[in-house]
């Protein structure tokens, strides 16, 4: 039963922290704002880092079963 939970929760994060890592690029190289009225050098360091730690977690929660 825990095995199922981690497989879940694991594709959650791994599928987040992919898709903010791919929608952050996008925006970066199509030169439109990460977040309306923030730095654009903040906004896009603290989204990469997000992506960055929700892929790490879904790894982590993968490779633990």
């Amino acid at each position: 039963m825990e095995n199922v939970s981690a497989i879940f929760a694991g594709l959650v994060f791994a599928l987040f922290g992919g898709a903010l890592l791919v929608w952050t690029g996008v925006r970066v190289w199509c030169g439109e704002p990460v977040a309306q009225g923030v730095s654009r050098i903040a906004s896009v360091a603290l989204a990469g880092a997000a992506g960055a730690v929700a892929l790490a977690l879904g790894g982590y929660c993968l490779t633990r079963l």
